[in-house]
């Protein structure tokens, strides 16, 4: 990608000024960023998957049994026959793993990193729909799909904001209103992590919001951490040797703690395990039970290849890849595989390609190693053949 080639999806930014100027530092209404959008999943469709156990949903009602009223999926098909005529929201997460036309417009997403990528939500509101006025900790692009919604922005917030008194959502006590944007069919608005931002739907309207992973400085020091222990042996202890002797015995002296951060710092600072943890971590699969495959050998994989077959990424999968001290790494839904230098453009291949074939695998067809590991993503579930997707 040229990443000074100007975007219609940035509103002709190209994706060097966007990163510089907006990205995580303020918000950007694009009109038309999707020109002559066609809505790739209608609201009954939407509503459909929310019947399904697997599938995350929620519905809020502003004016319920209790204010900001929250229902939790999967629904009964009578759900939504109930529900009143106005004011009320379904949100449906990661539709991009179960529709394969919402997956889509991730493609167009390719020129931030695809491991930053969390999920698409879609919701569909009433007139008059909405979930209140929050804040995420994460970047958000809101692409409106069907119908007309407004988008309200006010102040940046933190932990210290004041919130209602509410079990269930996060909803802000003040807003401080400080622009507003109608977004129609194809138009899409950037907001960066911490901006207070209020939604409101004009008529009945759907809304895609491709949202962000980012993890929290305690989620990092927790999973690292736990990571680490698997590595460090019991007899890894706190020692003073070499102990000057005390004045006061019941005084912690400052040279405990300075062997103390040595023992913790030897291991945190080790950038092979941190980044064996990281790709590991950032590629979790949300939905780890829809990634699952079955075994078959390399003759048959090469076999079914050679007879045409297509290879896929699993939409509930996720792949990245990193190289270090002369050697590369796959990251697959959460697991990872220390490879030869030699499986390089395999690993960008296994991570970009639309689908794998025989002309684009070719170079690795009659190479051991390259067809082992993609039976064993095959075996994960991390690639499928087209035709069970």
């Amino acid at each position: 990608m040229n990443h000074d080639t100007p975007l219609e999806l940035l509103g002709g930014l190209t994706t060097r000024q966007f990163l510089r100027d907006y990205w995580q530092k303020k918000p950007l209404l694009i009109r038309q960023a999707f020109a002559d959008f066609q809505n790739p999943l209608e609201p009954d469709e939407l509503a459909g998957l929310a019947l399904e156990d697997e599938v995350e949903s929620r519905i809020v009602l502003e004016h319920g049994a209790h204010p900001w009223e929250l229902r939790r999926g999967p629904f009964a098909e009578d759900a939504f026959s109930n529900l009143p005529e106005r004011d009320w929201t379904l949100l449906v997460q990661a539709v991009d793993q179960f529709v394969p036309e919402v997956n889509t417009l991730l493609e167009h997403f390719r020129f931030l990193p695809t491991w930053r990528i969390d999920d698409v939500m879609v919701s569909y509101a009433a007139p008059g729909g909405g979930v209140g006025p929050h804040f995420d900790n994460y970047d958000v692009f809101l692409l409106q799909g069907h119908g007309r919604r407004t988008w309200k922005l006010g102040q940046m917030c933190d932990s210290d904001s004041p919130l209602l008194a509410h079990a269930d959502l996060r909803i802000l006590a003040g807003f401080e209103e400080s622009d507003s944007f109608t977004l129609e069919p194809g138009d899409m608005l950037y907001l960066p992590p911490r901006l207070a931002h209020y939604g409101i739907a004009e008529d009945e309207c759907m809304t895609y919001s491709v949202g962000f992973r980012a993890p929290s400085a305690s989620e990092v020091l927790t999973h690292f951490t736990d990571f680490l222990g698997q590595f460090i042996p019991d007899e890894e202890r706190y020692t003073d040797a070499d102990l000057s002797p005390a004045e006061d015995p019941n005084q912690l002296q400052h040279d405990a703690l300075a062997r103390l951060k040595a023992l913790i710092g030897k291991h945190m600072n080790d950038d092979h395990l941190l980044l064996t943890w990281f790709g590991q971590f950032m590629t979790e699969p949300r939905y780890p039970e829809q990634v699952a495959g079955e075994a078959l050998s390399a003759d048959e994989l090469l076999h079914a290849v050679e007879d045409g077959a297509l290879l896929v990424r699993n939409p509930s999968a996720r792949l990245a890849w990193a190289e270090m001290d002369g050697y590369v790494t796959l990251f697959a839904s959460g697991q990872s595989r220390l490879l030869d230098p030699a499986l390089r453009e395999l690993l960008k291949l296994i991570c970009g390609a639309d689908a794998l074939h025989s002309e684009n695998l070719g170079p690795w067809m009659g190479q051991e190693e390259a067809m082992v590991l993609l039976c064993q993503l095959i075996e994960q579930g991390s690639l499928g053949f087209a035709d069970d997707e």
